[in-house]
């Protein structure tokens, strides 16, 4: 003979709390998406989520070269004539945000609309006067004078 030690309601009283804590240990799991970043040329176009973000915070000054150089999942091929857009979402234009070019601050100033467009041979220019083949370009958030976010394209020019 066997004894309940849970009448019926109980049970159910903890297989529903059970549920709820099994829930909330996988929600907690889980990391919000960061904001996404675009870049259009032409009808081609790719986004991203960040490569580094610390969802406001500042990344870690020793981590920032590391983001900067990582190497981008997505790539965008433009003609030397062609324009490239950006576009990035509201959040990110909150703070502000900043193009670098091979890991380089491409401009002084963040910039704070959503969406902008640069003419694409600004991004094949070389030292040597030959236009190179490709560009890493960054997207940076920023907040004040911290780096809060990292996107990563690649930008190739076409033949």
């Amino acid at each position: 003979m066997t004894v309940a030690f849970f009448s019926g309601k109980g049970r159910r009283i903890g297989v529903a709390l059970g549920a709820v804590s099994a829930g909330l240990l996988v929600l907690s799991a889980c990391d919000k998406p960061t904001p996404l970043a675009t870049v259009t040329v032409g009808t081609d176009s790719v986004n991203t989520e960040a490569v580094c973000y610390e969802h406001g915070e500042g990344i870690k000054e020793s981590l920032i070269q590391g983001c900067l150089n990582k190497k981008a999942e997505k790539t965008i091929e433009a003609s030397m004539d062609d324009k490239v857009r950006f576009g990035v979402d509201p959040e990110i234009a909150e703070n502000g945000w900043t193009l670098f070019i091979n890991g380089q601050r491409a401009e002084p100033e963040p910039f704070k609309k959503t969406y902008r467009t640069i003419p694409a041979s600004a991004f094949f220019a070389s030292q040597t006067g030959e236009p190179a083949s490709k560009t890493n370009v960054s997207i940076v958030e920023t907040s004040g004078k911290k780096l809060t976010g990292v996107w990563q394209f690649e930008l190739k020019r076409k033949s």
